[in-house]
């Protein structure tokens, strides 16, 4: 089943031009100018970006929650009267929206947990109910239905600082540790990261913590009614059998809650034992437990609650993990919170950019990247194990998170390696690294402070000669790709973390509301997964690239499109299902193939761009309506050259919008939210998408075009910014 791949000589990505041009010396057209100058640009831009031990790791911007969550979280530990509480409500203060609210995303509209959250921590930090901030806050969250409307997670910030009781929470059972596997509900059949939150929750629930603070800094005027008749939290919206399994959950929910009220819980000290063990073993290996804020800040008040001591080693490192996601902007006076780090991500991304962009697999750029993602790669089993007979292989988006590698990020990085072995990469005629800016960008900004890391790489940097680093990338490549095959889920996709992880009863329990419970297969990750595959010699005939071509074709959507979990939203989908489709053999004049690249020319907005909000995983009928955006334009542009596309009109105004909207230093603006963290709750930033993608949409259109760029002409587009300032800081895509 694993003949594919038997290592660089098998590699021969599939078909096409753009795999064996042949480069003449000859004049350079106009189109062929444009394009050599921005790929260029935008190389040495990312090339400066990178850290002196190979790797890259940019921003990566969630909503005010994390902010006002900080906030919460220090005054339960009585640090609220430090510098970096009054640096976050400031940051709050310039993400207030007209309404007098927050927002999940820019443009979006007011969110009632997120505001009640950003309020409570306004008047923690000092503001009092008669600034105008908390006023138009406030008037808001009444005009709503006041603070009974949040979410659960939501409600335990509220509960740990005193203003409800824990029962107007949902009852989260530590006794769910002990639940043996083969129980339909049990921890291992929630999500990952679920998983990483629920087991502090519970020790949370159980033991109670409060933190009394004083009546003018609560929010008890945000109350319409007492707090103990609040109406429980709801699961998913959109689960079946959801009126039935709702109010199975919500009665089985207040008979716990009286079972613990009457201290009828016998196991409550096994369980809460359990729980402790579970996170001290879920921390080794990782910055932080799961690695990710609401896990790592949840892990620090059960710590504390179990009575650890705030200066043990256990906690102090816990409060550091958390301190590294703190970006402070020293000229605004604000700081913001990263929800977590991205180097994997970040550092597999750039990797395939400088290849596509010709950069040679000698250059010691991309040497030291490669070796940076070899030193990653996890060798031990995590939480995947108990469902999943396979040796140890992948990689995960952090630092280190080796309980949790993922299927996307390992199949990002076995794209990013597979690049070495196209020994001569198409692009290397048109970009050469040699090649001199007629005009070198201005400075290109970008690089943060990263946290130390004493984890050694298994690679060994620039002692290895290039047969070396080589052999080595053969040997990771093995590993994850027979890891990545073993994650394959029953219904022919994957998912993110776990292998049939799809209980859809698991979406109905109150506490599920972050929509996020279960992990089922996706059309993107299954799409990046086979592009993998099919980039390692695999083809139409192998009985897990047949599974996975049957499951994209079952959940096309009937306009032809693909719903993306990971990013905005169904131009993100669509792209890596037909970008999948493509590289495993699927012809272009295939049904499915021909449907989607219809729907992305056919949503493609008069600026030449593509573009769609988060506002779509509410409003499906809203999908691809805009604004256009760098990364979603660039996106719909890599769907379209692998769905043979190449020189459809609509890929042409697509360059256009992109050449036209580049900056001096070599970057694209964007402020939007294109990433996903979880549907319709939270919505991320990368900061270098608007970097990276374009970068590699415009590398790769010419070199599938090499033959031709001198006949093409790119249409002259309607531009909505002033001409002359396109290439300034200040400019903004239509």
């Amino acid at each position: 089943m694993d003949e594919p791949w038997q290592g660089g000589d098998s590699l021969r990505p599939r078909g096409e031009n753009r795999l064996r041009l042949a480069y003449t010396t000859r004049p350079r057209s106009t189109l062929e100018s444009q394009l050599r100058r921005s790929v260029s640009r935008g190389r040495w831009c990312l090339l400066n970006r990178q850290y002196p031990d190979g790797h890259w790791r940019a921003e990566l911007e969630g909503d005010s929650i994390l902010q006002s969550e900080t906030i919460l979280i220090l005054a339960f530990f009585h640090r609220e009267s430090s510098e970096l509480v009054s640096l976050l409500a400031s940051r709050l203060l310039e993400t207030q929206t007209a309404e007098g609210g927050w927002s999940l995303y820019p443009g979006g509209p007011l969110d009632i947990s997120a505001t009640v959250k950003a309020y409570f921590a306004l008047k923690i930090a000092g503001f009092d109910l008669h600034e105008e901030p908390i006023r138009r806050a406030r008037d808001a969250i009444l005009a709503r239905g006041g603070a009974q409307s949040v979410n659960s997670f939501t409600r335990f910030y509220l509960a740990f600082l005193g203003q409800i009781p824990y029962s107007a929470c949902p009852a989260v059972p530590p006794e769910l540790v002990l639940l043996p596997r083969w129980f339909p509900i049990n921890l291992y059949s929630l999500s990952a990261w679920s998983r990483t939150m629920v087991v502090p929750l519970s020790i949370i629930w159980a033991l109670k913590p409060v933190r009394t603070l004083p009546p003018e800094k609560g929010i008890r005027e945000l109350f319409l009614t007492r707090p103990e008749n609040w109406p429980l939290t709801r699961g998913s919206r959109s689960a079946r059998l959801e009126w039935f399994w709702s109010r199975f959950f919500s009665a089985v929910d207040r008979l716990y809650k009286l079972c613990d009220r009457h201290r009828l819980v016998p196991l409550r000290q096994k369980a809460l034992r359990a729980a402790e063990a579970w996170i001290l073993q879920h921390l080794e290996g990782s910055h932080g437990l799961g690695a990710i804020y609401p896990a790592m800040v949840w892990s620090l008040i059960a710590l504390k609650a179990l009575g650890y001591d705030e200066e043990s080693p256990l906690m102090r490192t816990g409060w550091r993990h958390v301190e590294e996601l703190i970006i402070s902007d020293e000229n605004n006076h604000t700081a913001r919170v990263q929800p977590c780090l991205s180097p994997v991500w970040d550092t597999t991304l750039a990797v395939r950019c400088l290849r596509e962009s010709g950069l040679g697999i000698d250059h010691p750029a991309l040497r030291r990247g490669v070796h940076w993602l070899l030193g990653r790669q996890i060798l031990k089993p995590g939480d995947w194990a108990l469902h999943t007979q396979a040796q140890p292989g992948g990689w995960c988006f952090q630092y280190a998170n080796d309980h949790y590698p993922d299927c996307d990020d390992t199949a990002a990085v076995l794209l990013a390696l597979a690049a070495l072995f196209q020994t001569e990469s198409p692009a290397d005629g048109l970009f050469p690294p040699q090649w001199e800016l007629v005009n070198p960008p201005d400075k290109c900004e970008g690089r943060l402070n990263h946290p130390g890391d004493d984890r050694l790489s298994h690679g060994r940097l620039e002692r290895l000669s290039g047969e070396e680093a080589l052999a080595d990338a053969t040997r990771a490549i093995d590993r994850g790709l027979k890891w990545l095959l073993a994650m394959q889920n029953d219904d022919g996709g994957w998912a993110a973390f776990d292998r049939n992880n799809c209980c859809q009863l698991l979406t109905q329990v109150p506490f599920a509301d972050h929509n996020a419970m279960i992990d089922p297969s996706t059309p993107d990750v299954t799409g990046r997964v086979l592009e993998a595959l099919g980039n390692l010699g695999y083809r139409v005939g192998h009985p897990a690239v047949d599974r996975a071509v049957r499951y994209l074709r079952a959940v096309q959507e009937p306009d032809g499109s693909w719903l993306g979990r990971w990013g905005v939203s169904y131009i993100y989908g669509t792209w890596l299902a037909l970008a999948g489709l493509d590289a495993v053999g699927i012809p272009e004049h295939d049904p499915s193939v021909l449907a989607g690249a219809t729907w992305l020319i056919g949503h493609q907005l008069p600026d030449g761009g593509w573009g769609e909000t988060p506002e779509t995983y509410d409003n499906p009928a809203k999908r691809g309506a805009g604004p256009s955006t760098p990364s979603q334009t660039a996106w719909a542009i890599l769907g379209l050259l692998a769905a043979g596309k190449s020189r459809h009109p609509a890929v042409l105004r697509g360059v256009r919008y992109l050449l036209d909207r580049q900056q001096s230093d070599g970057t694209w603006a964007e402020e939007a939210f294109t990433g996903t963290g979880f549907p319709r709750v939270f919505y991320l930033r990368y900061h270098h998408y608007p970097l990276y993608f374009p970068l590699m949409a415009l590398a790769r259109f010419a070199t599938v075009n090499a033959p031709y760029l001198e006949e093409l002409d790119l249409p002259e587009l309607r531009v909505l910014v002033p001409k002359q300032d396109h290439l300034s800081s200040e400019s903004r895509s239509a």
